[in-house]
């Protein structure tokens, strides 16, 4: 089981697709990757509750998001 440091102290990245428009916005933790877990949460909550990946699974969602086989809507 992975522990992710506390929120406020990790650099989270705000996802690209998310368009600054204050909607449906990802955010993720790329630093801690190398710690074996990659936390994700949604930026409208920044103190709830962050799911956390192994690095192979974030990768598999990431490259499923930009080749388009997950769906949109």
């Amino acid at each position: 089981m992975s522990i992710i440091p506390d929120p406020a102290d990790t650099a989270w990245v705000k996802s690209s697709y998310s368009g600054g428009e204050g909607g449906n916005c990802l955010e993720w933790a790329p630093t801690l990757a190398s710690r074996g877990t990659v936390p994700v949460r949604d930026s409208k909550d920044p103190h709830g509750p962050a799911l956390t990946f192994t690095p192979s699974a974030w990768t598999a969602f990431v490259t499923a998001v930009r080749s388009g086989e997950l769906p949109t809507a």
